[in-house]
């Protein structure tokens, strides 16, 4: 291993650039307040203050809430090619997919409970167990899964938090001294124990993530025999795809976006260049699993599943459909990394990223509310829905919460390597 100095690691990964740091958190305290005011109208007001209805009981916030956890279970399986199947130069990245996905499943418990219609009674599955219900079971693999989160990121990062709180100075090694608890050995040989438990707990963590996280959200919708547009064989596997994508995606932009704007050093353009081709080809599989269960649905000649697949595709949410999954989320990034030189363009691949990102909310919007619009017995009344501004304003805050938590972590943790090269 390389020798030790305390230059080495006095490091800095604030923003580069002190403005932006000021603007950045002026912006989020804007969002913060605006958020924590229609979350004080929706305590207040109850359900009144959103459109839902018995009709289309869920909306913007369960849309949401299975898009961050696909955000969190996709960032994860992006992290395990480095701690479990070790491919080449995915280390540099493996600590901020860790914690983009724990920030992920905090802003995606935060859409649960304000979902809620009673917040103060979030706390009953754990004390009133029901073993044949899916949520009960869904609940507990939360729990579980981000605590395998978290031990995670502390095996990746605990080396360098050690060496921080031995060689840096101020809040950072503060921090990190806190977050080592008291394990300051830097030798090869606890480097060595630390990488055992990373690859053990990514390899407990790729069943849960996939069996019961997100795999278990498809679950809670396709086991809805009342909405046959859910009730498929293929909706917990299109969940999984769909959050790889998202996560791949996501892991790439703050790849780039963190390298450029809190460190000095240059993007390794071959791993670019291979999280570009990862996406494409999880959007490709993501296309031709929606294609193919639409495809089923629509030849099946069923009333409800052609009726709602008509709803989506040509509808009132047709334009979230074309405009947003289709263009944004799968047609948008597949020209940006369609040619070599364009997936080595660190800005062109933030763009790829980022459509990939905002796309992916138009999956889960299409997923939630067209089923819901259409009534489950014939000549019920229809639903609508579009979602109130207390929705809105409450989404934007709980996003803001996951951005802030985001950002104090790009700013006081190691989470690039602080050797050069894989973990060592």
């Amino acid at each position: 291993m390389a020798t030790e100095s305390s230059s080495r690691f006095e490091f800095d990964p604030g923003f580069n650039d002190s403005r932006l740091r000021v603007a950045w958190y002026a912006l989020l305290a804007v969002l913060l307040l605006v958020g924590a005011y229609a979350m004080w109208l929706r305590i207040k007001q109850g359900m009144q203050s959103t459109n839902l209805t018995s009709i289309t009981p869920w909306g913007a916030w369960v849309a949401f809430y299975i898009y961050f956890v696909g955000l969190s279970a996709g960032a994860f399986l992006v992290s395990t090619l480095a701690n479990v199947f070790e491919m080449t130069g995915m280390h540099k990245v493996d600590r901020d997919a860790l914690f983009a996905a724990i920030i992920s499943m905090v802003v995606a418990l935060l859409f649960v409970w304000t979902d809620l219609g009673r917040m103060d009674r979030m706390w009953h599955p754990f004390a009133w167990r029901q073993l044949t219900s899916p949520l009960m079971w869904e609940v507990h693999a939360y729990v579980a899964y981000i605590t395998v989160l978290c031990l995670e990121l502390y095996f990746s990062m605990r080396i360098d938090l050690a060496r921080v709180a031995k060689n840096g100075s101020g809040l950072r090694a503060m921090v990190s001294r806190l977050l080592s608890f008291g394990r300051l050995d830097t030798s090869e040989e606890s480097a060595a124990r630390d990488q055992t438990w990373l690859k053990r707990f990514g390899m407990l963590g790729i069943p849960l993530a996939i069996f019961m996280v997100h795999g278990g959200t498809g679950v809670l919708f396709a086991v809805s025999k009342a909405r046959p547009y859910w009730n498929s064989g293929l909706f917990p596997v299109i969940f999984i795809i769909s959050a790889v994508v998202s996560g791949t995606a996501l892991v790439m932009a703050l790849y780039v976006l963190r390298t450029k704007l809190f460190t000095d050093r240059d993007l390794d353009l071959d791993l670019l260049e291979r999280l570009a081709k990862l996406l494409a080809a999880f959007i490709v599989t993501d296309f031709a699993l929606t294609a193919i269960d639409a495809l089923i649905a629509l030849n099946s000649l069923h009333p409800t599943e052609v009726e709602t697949w008509l709803t989506v595709l040509f509808g009132p949410m047709a334009w979230s459909f074309w405009g947003i999954m289709v263009g944004l989320g799968w047609v948008v990034p597949l020209v940006l990394v369609s040619r070599s030189e364009w997936r080595r363009t660190p800005w062109l691949m933030v763009l790829a990223g980022l459509s990939v990102v905002l796309g992916i909310i138009g999956v889960r919007f299409n997923i939630v509310v067209p089923p819901l619009i259409l009534p489950v017995m014939h000549q019920l009344p229809h639903g609508s829905y579009f979602p109130s501004a207390v929705e809105w304003l409450t989404s934007i805050g709980m996003m803001a919460v996951g951005l802030l938590l985001y950002t104090l972590g790009a700013e006081l943790l190691p989470l690039t390597p602080l050797e050069s090269g894989d973990h060592q």
